[in-house]
């Protein structure tokens, strides 16, 4: 069994959590940061990478994956240790710190645990077909357009993701289908006007029968209910039919929560005292949900768990441009 240890462990890639890898960094701290999503960026980077963000400070528009970039660097300063597509199964707090057991069976030794993860465990749905073609041309994450360029690309959903990431490859493939089970999409109305006005063949109410290729994705049977049937050249397909969020083995941890949140005092800590909580999971009196308040709650708890990891240090970190 794999064992590693760290001052802190922080579980969530999300921009909260990027933003509390860096800061921990900043105040000389040892830091892991564990996801269960293979890329950083949580659900900016899943559900709305080409989307426009408006309300981070320093940002009047900001595309949400250039913000998941400008954080993944910032982050890196911090030289972490990423965990990625990995989650977190059990806590056991004890006198110095807190074990961490992953699902792969690795244990993390921390002083104190930090949780961003959102609103937990974040898995994508998954497509009923071709599952044997995922890393092989099937994907559920896009977090660079260009990766695809070049290529014939079937965009499976209807929700925001599934118009952005066809809009957002439109300019560079070769071509784009988008197939939809119904005749309504759930995406936003510009997004459907944009959608329409675009290059990208629509296909409705179409869906995925059958893919096939020899090595790689190669071909995409797609039908009607009514049995009608479509063959595509295909070199990628992208399957947005949305993500499947829950706390998982949070829920376990002794941790006390009120509607699927976790409850923390004024210094971001919980109920355990070497676990703290951060971003959209925490909750407290007059909590208000926006990733800039995930930035000050990051910081707050970081400079708490300092106090924490390193006894008679204090919680007041003095200036960056004291440095």
């Amino acid at each position: 069994m794999t064992k590693r240890e760290v001052d802190l462990l922080v579980v969530g890639a999300g921009p909260t959590g990027l933003y509390a890898t860096y800061y921990a960094g900043f105040r000389g701290l040892k830091v892991a940061l564990l996801d269960s999503l293979p890329e950083v960026g949580g659900q900016i980077a899943a559900l709305y990478p080409e989307k426009a963000i408006y309300d981070v400070a320093g940002f009047p528009a900001v595309r949400g994956q250039d913000l998941v970039d400008a954080l993944y660097a910032q982050a890196a300063q911090a030289d972490p240790v990423l965990l990625l597509g990995s989650s977190a199964v059990s806590v056991r707090e004890h006198d110095e710190g807190v074990d961490v057991t992953t699902d792969a069976g690795e244990v993390v030794r921390a002083k104190a645990l930090l949780i961003t993860a959102g609103i937990g465990n974040f898995t994508p749905r998954q497509l009923p077909v071709g599952s044997e073609y995922a890393g092989r041309g099937l994907r559920y994450f896009v977090p660079r357009l260009d990766e695809l360029a070049g290529l014939d690309i079937v965009v499976v959903g209807g929700g925001d993701s599934a118009l952005d990431w066809a809009l957002g490859l439109e300019p560079i493939a070769r071509s784009v289908t988008l197939v939809h089970r119904r005749a309504q999409f759930r995406a936003h109305e510009r997004s459907v006007e944009q959608l329409h006005a675009s290059s990208v063949r629509v296909l409705t109410p179409y869906e995925v029968h059958k893919i096939s290729g020899e090595v790689a994705v190669e071909e995409v049977v797609v039908t009607t209910r009514a049995g009608d049937q479509q063959v595509l050249p295909a070199q990628a397909v992208v399957a947005a039919l949305g993500f499947i969020a829950d706390l998982g083995p949070i829920e376990g941890w002794g941790l006390e929560l009120r509607r699927r949140h976790i409850l923390v005092d004024r210094t971001m800590r919980t109920n355990l005292s070497r676990v703290f909580a951060a971003g959209d999971i925490a909750d407290y009196d007059g909590k208000i949900k926006l990733i800039s308040i995930g930035f000050g709650e990051a910081a707050l708890a970081v400079n708490h768990i300092t106090t924490v990891v390193r006894p008679g240090s204090s919680a007041t970190p003095g200036h960056s441009s004291d440095l």
